[in-house]
């Protein structure tokens, strides 16, 4: 979660999504636009790589809503083409949009794509998409009734090159047989410049139903698994004593029918990293693993999108800058093809379940 404030959301974009889904600036379409979308809520600035990567997929923006001024003025300089509308139905019962973006307040994200789910709209949401049990349970039975697309974006996964490569790589066999993922997720916390929601996880659902949804998404992802159980999990509140309810560590053991895994993620990224945080993916497989260092290589490597794999010929470093993201069209031919390329339904579903489960089973550690 990322400041509310349009000139954070201008400022950070580039932490918002990884830099390879910035690449260029805002993406230009070309040609005829395949679909017409727009946005309702835009809390995060995660919103920006959201709309960029339809864009990129041959979506056009069309309109867009937020209730917080400040935050609508930012939207409408990066996107001035898009019409502004003072009322969330404008777009949701306007039948020529098909695609509906969100990154509204967490707790918001389900009953929105609710309401655009049956009013006929696809929903493209955030991370975390849906932030209680109860919430899932419905946006289930309206998905399954409605046969819409509820997708969240989890963007650790589509919008990194190195990740994306490395689903490429254990695709091929390059590692065998996977057996675990270990996933870490640290962030930079910046108190003065977070929204009175950030501290409440009522209102975003904790840190592991938060942050820990994109590390639940490569667990299931990169082992196969379609099943999944928590083993155990815990939440610290080490250093925040002024919001009691505040989690600021967390970490799980995951259990799936295609192997194993393990997530950290907490608010500790040292003032003195170069980025928000040093977001890392372990894959070990029977023949090799691979490591996805996504923002920074503490060994000195400029930029992003770093692999390192060791498997039976040796070790070697990949750059994954130049490596396509594809999620963005893939969402795009969904939507109009009512297939499941970028993400089946049930995968989505599940990672946040797990996610969810582990949170409310969560040990809290004083």
């Amino acid at each position: 979660m990322l400041e509310t404030s349009a000139a954070a959301a201008a400022g950070l974009v580039a932490a918002a999504f990884t830099p390879s889904s910035l690449a260029g600036g805002t993406p230009a379409m070309s040609g005829v636009p395949r679909l017409r979308f727009g946005v309702v809520g835009m809390n995060h600035s995660h919103i920006y790589g959201m709309v960029d990567a339809v864009v990129r997929g041959g979506g056009q923006l069309v309109s867009f809503h937020a209730k917080e001024l400040d935050l609508a003025a930012g939207f409408a300089r990066r996107y001035p083409a898009a019409k502004q509308v003072s009322d969330e139905r404008a777009i949701l019962e306007d039948r020529s949009i098909q695609l509906v973006l969100s990154s509204i307040t967490p707790n918001e994200r389900g009953s929105l794509g609710i309401r655009a789910m049956q009013l006929g709209k696809d929903y493209m949401v955030d991370k975390p998409g849906i932030t209680s049990l109860a919430q899932l349970a419905e946006v289930r039975r309206v998905q399954s009734a409605t046969k819409r697309i509820y997708s969240i974006v989890y963007s650790e996964r589509f919008e990194n090159g190195a990740t994306i490569r490395a689903g490429e790589l254990v695709q091929a066999g390059a590692i065998g047989k996977v057996i675990q993922t270990a996933g870490f997720g640290p962030h930079r916390i910046h108190p003065p410049d977070r929204p009175d929601w950030f501290w409440d996880p009522t209102r975003h659902g904790g840190i592991i139903c938060d942050i820990a949804s994109h590390q639940f998404d490569q667990f299931l992802y990169f082992t196969g698994s379609t099943t999944g159980e928590i083993v155990a999990s815990q939440v610290r509140n080490v250093r925040h004593a002024e919001h009691p309810a505040f989690q600021d560590f967390g970490d799980v053991m995951v259990r799936g029918n295609g192997g194993t895994g393990y997530i950290r993620v907490d608010w500790f990224t040292p003032d003195g990293l170069p980025t928000w945080g040093d977001t890392r993916l372990t894959i070990l497989g029977t023949d090799g693993y691979i490591e996805v260092r996504k923002n920074v290589d503490l060994a000195g490597r400029a930029g992003a999108n770093h692999l390192f794999i060791a498997d039976r010929a040796g070790v070697r470093y990949i750059d994954c800058n130049a490596v396509d993201l594809p999620f963005g069209r893939q969402l795009v031919d969904d939507v109009l093809n009512r297939t499941e390329t970028a993400m089946t339904q049930a995968h989505c579903f599940l990672a946040a379940e797990l996610a969810l489960v582990a949170q409310e089973k969560a040990h809290v550690v004083t």
